[in-house]
């Protein structure tokens, strides 16, 4: 497919309120309730990306840095890194802010990977990304090397195939 979207085109910024049914018994925003948002909006942007249906391949290191607390409004930015054949990476970046208090936080940060699929769920080709900034050039370079340390993690790659990796650690290959 010869089609090119830049990086832009897929953005999309959600927001939350963090309520009650929302919390844990320490009264902030329980995980699962966070990483489902995540995966919502990382959705989003990816079908935006492919104009397909979109599955979730994966999600990479979802660390609680900071707790967001009942009350917070939390806004999720998410936005494609890099389009391969029929899967897409997507960065998505959490902050809370305690709209009262004037405060804002990043809480969390996370790669996705979504694959686009067509009516009979099977891989479907999507369009080349283009990054234009500094920040999406950035993500694109890195998507390579995050990609492939996916694929060793999940054993469908031989780490002495993951070129990109060597080059991080100036391993002979």
């Amino acid at each position: 497919m010869s089609v090119k979207k830049f990086a832009k085109e897929s953005a999309v910024i959600m927001t939350e309120m963090v309520l009650p049914n929302d919390t844990n018994t320490l009264n902030n925003l329980m995980g699962g309730k966070l990483m489902h948002w995540m995966d919502v909006v990382a959705a989003i942007a990816a079908q935006k990306h492919s104009n397909s249906i979109v599955v979730t391949a994966s999600a990479d290191n979802i660390s609680f840095q900071q707790p967001i607390a009942l009350g917070n409004v939390v806004t999720l930015k998410a936005q494609v890194t890099r389009a391969f054949k029929s899967s897409m990476e997507v960065i998505i970046e959490v902050i809370a802010e305690d709209i009262p208090a004037n405060k804002k936080i990043i809480t969390n940060r996370a790669f996705f990977t979504f694959v686009a699929v067509n009516k009979d769920n099977k891989p479907s080709s999507i369009p080349e990304l283009v990054p234009e900034t500094a920040e999406e050039i950035e993500n694109f370079e890195g998507a390579l090397r995050r990609r492939q340390l996916r694929l060793v993690l999940a054993k469908r790659m031989k780490p002495e195939d993951a070129v990109e990796l060597k080059s991080i650690f100036n391993l002979q290959g």
